[in-house]
């Protein structure tokens, strides 16, 4: 975590003076003073303000807004504009249009409808960084730079980007003959002669080609970020910090590589409120863009933990609604109180909401701020204003604070690629389906909430870099769920994983296709059928849920199922936990495990029914770390906790749901927010929808 970071949480909103209809900054500041405001982001969707004519700058209107900022104690996160090109700039150079289909410009009317490797963009952009940067690096309010807005949105066909894809393939491969070789264009006479006749990749059927293409697509959004950070850094001082805020579904995109070159990884977790945050119901989500669920709030925040594994920025999210003129869900009381708890419980730094007041005009006159239309400070304020003031209260308590994890999850940016080329999953409809990567890796993240455990997820290269015996003890248990593209040294990793004493449980897809997304001709799951004492030849797809069933000593609840695949798993050694109640796939083992070394090898051939994951994580974990805390507590209550530098625990309560609840204390703690004590043994009545903060009153053994 850069030690430009404030040892406080920062709490804020997106502000945008120049929206108002009318001037209110003094208000507006005031306001956001007393709801305990410590960080506004302002700045990065206005660049036809800061340049309204080519060459003509208007740079001073932010001025009133940083000094305000800065009397008040609030400080400044400056955007840089580049996402949102001017009206001229359009007019005097569609060429640089992203084209979303060769000869196909990108419309202009919305944002991000550049190519923005375009030489021409650059030079324009490059401008208008320096002028902003500039003109207030030097602000005394000023603690950090976002570059860009939400990267990676559209895959440029432009006829330079092309070209630079087949150099780049030229450079990788050396020779056609290879790439020949290694894409097998044998088939269906796809062999090239020279680089000159690969095709577009519009019309492209080859996953290996789709695998590349969206590498380098991703590569871009690196390069064009990198290259916008290094801009501001010529002029930011070294106790300012440069991020750009992610959106983790956008397809040209590697949170990984993109963060290497930021100084703090920052996310946009947006997530439909109401039932939606109820653990006793199950609905699905709404929009692309917003999960469903309590589990998926979480994995949100530590999806964003991952990109650096270290302490995080929440850019945007929910003040209200978010969604659209037809998605309106406002929070239920409480629940924004929960939403910003639950990401601080999983490393966020920082807690900004989008955005400061609802807009009157514009695509998202319905994208719910702090403030309602009318302006006036109403619920969803007051309940931020609480928000504030529990975090005003924490102080400096959480500096140094590092989430806990029973169980870590392989995060595979290849393997989204790939599942998103060529889905294994089918939608209702029968159709291949779309996110199948997500909907794999899901399955056994809201396991894990559901059975009361918490996670860290690892994207594949950083567990490699940390060793498997570092691994294994830091992390017991190991989920590779979907890990489709793989190297022999990313397998061989696994195994000697278990080797070293860890639990990993391989899911669907593991092992079965190589680096290039090209499926292996070896005995599945590759390089881990041997240590797993199970292998299979066929799979299938399920057209319904079909029961599963418990073997010997594995309880299975009552309805829990197995669902969408079917992997034929025939065990040679390995002992079967799970089977299926079919007549035909009842000949297969559903789940496995065999011991390994100092450790064991899980293999589950199905993707697991909410319930049955859970059944999978409790028999995996079971003594989880939030365990420790609260004595029997099971949803709709969950436990998230962390580490602190001087030993102690920082604890985190929720109650996902309308009933209210009473939990008994396991551990003597202090709330962090009114200084009271509680002694274990204690009984903790949760409201509906209510959230504590404890610190533990000393250091762990």
């Amino acid at each position: 975590m850069p030690a430009s970071l404030p040892s406080h949480l920062l709490f804020g909103a997106a502000y945008y003076a120049e929206y108002h209809w009318t001037e209110r900054t003094e208000l507006d500041l005031d306001l956001m003073k007393e709801a305990g405001f410590t960080v506004i982001r302002v700045g990065e969707s206005v660049w036809s303000t800061w340049e309204p004519r080519d060459g003509e700058f208007d740079l001073d209107w932010l001025q009133p807004v940083l000094d305000g900022a800065h009397e008040r104690g609030i400080s400044v996160i400056l955007g840089t504009p580049t996402y949102a090109v001017p009206p001229w700039l359009q007019v005097a150079h569609p060429e640089i249009a992203a084209e979303v289909a060769t000869g196909r410009p990108h419309p202009w009317g919305a944002r991000q409808e550049v190519d923005y490797s375009h030489p021409a963009f650059r030079h324009y952009a490059e401008r208008i960084i320096r002028a902003v940067v500039a003109r207030y690096c030097d602000h005394p309010a000023m603690i950090g730079y976002q570059v860009d807005n939400e990267p990676g949105m559209l895959l440029p066909h432009n006829r330079s980007t092309f070209q630079r894809f087949v150099r780049r393939l030229a450079s990788t491969y050396g020779d056609v003959d290879t790439l020949n070789r290694e894409w097998g264009l044998t088939y269906w006479s796809h062999r090239i002669a020279d680089w000159s006749e690969l095709w577009r990749p519009d019309g492209n059927s080859l996953p290996q080609y789709d695998l590349a293409w969206r590498r380098y697509q991703a590569d871009l959004t690196t390069e064009f970020i990198a290259w916008q950070a290094a801009i501001v850094r010529e002029y930011a001082s070294p106790d300012q910090f440069v991020t750009t805020c992610i959106a983790y579904p956008r397809p040209a995109l590697d949170d990984r590589g993109l963060t290497l070159e930021l100084d703090v990884a920052a996310g946009n977790p947006y997530y439909a409120m109401q039932d939606h945050l109820d653990a006793t119901q199950d609905l699905s989500p709404v929009t692309p863009w917003t999960t469903s669920g309590a589990s998926s709030m979480f994995r949100q925040a530590d999806r964003t933990f991952s990109s650096k594994q270290e302490r995080f920025l929440i850019t945007e999210t929910d003040a209200q609604s978010i969604g659209g003129s037809a998605f309106n869900l406002p929070p239920y009381p409480g629940q924004l109180t929960q939403a910003a708890f639950a990401f601080v419980s999983r490393g966020a730094a920082m807690i900004e909401y989008w955005h400061w007041h609802t807009l009157p005009y514009g695509t998202e006159t319905y994208w719910g701020g702090i403030l309602p239309h009318s302006l006036e400070p109403g619920r969803v304020y007051r309940e931020l204003s609480e928000v504030g003031a529990a975090f005003g209260a924490i102080g400096t308590a959480l500096d140094g604070f590092e989430p806990d994890a029973d169980v870590a999850f392989l995060w595979s940016t290849d393997s989204r690629f790939a599942f998103d080329f060529f889905p294994p999953l089918m939608d209702d409809a029968g159709e291949p389906a779309a996110a199948s990567y997500e909907r794999i890796f899901d399955a056994y993240y809201r396991g894990a909430f559901d059975a009361g455990a918490q996670a860290r997820i690892l994207h594949v290269a950083q567990a490699r870099d940390l060793g498997a015996a570092e691994l294994a003890a830091r992390f017991p248990v190991l989920v590779a769920a979907g890990l489709y593209v793989a190297d022999d040294d990313d397998l061989e990793f696994l195994r000697e994983y278990a080797d070293a004493g860890g639990h990993l449980i391989v899911g669907i897809r593991t092992g079965y296709g190589d680096h290039e997304a090209r499926a292996r001709i070896e005995v599945a799951p590759a390089r881990l059928a041997n240590p797993a004492g199970v292998s299979y030849e066929e799979f299938s797809n399920l057209q319904r849920p079909v029961g599963a069933v418990g073997v010997g000593s594995f309880e299975v609840t009552p309805g829990a199922t197995a669902e969408a695949w079917a992997d034929g798993l025939t065990p040679t050694d390995a002992d079967t936990l799970v089977t299926y109640d079919h007549p035909r796939f009842g000949d297969f083992a559903a789940v496995t495990t065999r011991s390994h070394g100092n450790g064991r090898i899980t293999v589950v051939g199905t993707l697991p029914s909410p319930a049955l994951a859970a059944d999978l994580m409790r028999w995996a974990v079971p003594e989880s770390i939030a365990a420790g805390l609260l004595r029997d507590a099971s949803l709709p209550v969950s436990v998230a906790s962390g580490s602190l530098p001087d030993g102690r625990r920082a604890w985190f309560v929720f109650n996902w749901g309308w009933s209210p609840q009473s939990v008994e204390l396991a551990v003597d703690v202090r709330d962090a927010i009114t200084g009271d004590e509680m002694a274990a043994g204690a009984h903790l009545p949760l409201a509906a929808w209510a959230t504590h903060c404890f610190l533990s009153s000393t250091p762990d053994n």
